[in-house]
Order: C-alpha cells, then structure tokens, then sequence
C-alpha cells in the first residue's frame, strides 16, 4: 500500500491505475506538474505505490513520457500563444506504432497517455477527460510536492 501518502495522493494513484486496467492498449501514463516534473506514472517495472520496495534498472519508458509530454506541452502552449488560440486543453499525435494523447489538468499539469496503435481513441479520451475532472480540484500544490517527494523516493 502507499505508506505514509495523503488520502488525496492514495486517490490519485488510484485513479491513475484505473485508466490504465480500464482502457485497453494504454502503454504507459505519466502525469506531469506545469514546470516538467513527474508526479504520478503507470511504468509497470515500477511498484504502484512509493515504499513497497525499490526497483532496480532505469525508471524506463514513464520516465521518457514524462519528459515528451512536458516538452510537448510547452511547445503546443508556446504555439497557441503566438496563434491567440488561447489555453491548450489537448494534444494527440498519431505514429505508426501508437499514439500520445496529452491533456490539460486545471493547475497546470498535464496528463499524457502513450497507447498500442489499435486503442479506441474515444474510450482513451473518455478517460483522460474523467481522470482530469477528478484530479484537478485536488492538485494543490501542497499535492504536488507530496507526490514529486514519493516519486523522488523511489528513483
């Protein structure tokens, strides 16, 4: 279990590994804070809650998403910015191999999916759209500190 975690962070992580059982072809999910780092991943050589065991070898691909979906939310801000689009509520990019969905959570922070080629893109949005709706309000920045240091914890 999350020893040691918030209610508010034990929900996240929740949430979290409910996307990802409830959609089939989810890769890999990170949620990002506005200024890049990662709070909460699906990496699945990872344990799912900080202090039941540290892992050996890199962090692994939830780390890269984390890296992409920060640079990509800078990158779709910036553009929407010189276009007086206004916010940027969610990105998808489609590749050959899979496809990265990116999405506005309320503070700032992004939520970003890496799925198989054949997801139902519907159903990932779907659930995309629920998991921002839940984790939005809760995000404070006391949050977020909680769950950089867990993550940070377990590196």
């Amino acid at each position: 279990m999350a020893f040691g975690l918030s209610h508010e962070a034990r929900n996240l992580h929740w949430l979290l590994a409910g996307l990802v059982e409830e959609v089939p072809g989810v890769r890999s999910v990170a949620v990002v804070s506005s200024d890049g780092l990662l709070l909460l991943s699906s990496d699945p050589d990872r344990p799912a809650y900080p202090g039941t065991g540290r892992p050996e070898g890199p962090r692994g691909s939830t780390g890269d998403l984390a890296t992409i979906v920060a640079g990509l939310g800078s990158l779709t801000t910036g553009a929407a910015c010189l276009m007086d689009g206004g916010a940027v509520k969610q990105t998808m990019v489609a590749m050959d191999e899979g496809s990265l969905f990116v999405m506005t959570i309320s503070d700032g922070s992004l939520l970003g999916v890496h799925t198989l080629p054949d997801c139902d893109m519907s159903a990932v949005a779907y659930h995309m759209a629920l998991f921002v709706g839940r984790a939005g309000h809760v995000l404070t920045p006391a949050l977020r500190r909680e769950l950089r240091q867990s993550v940070e914890a377990v590196e």
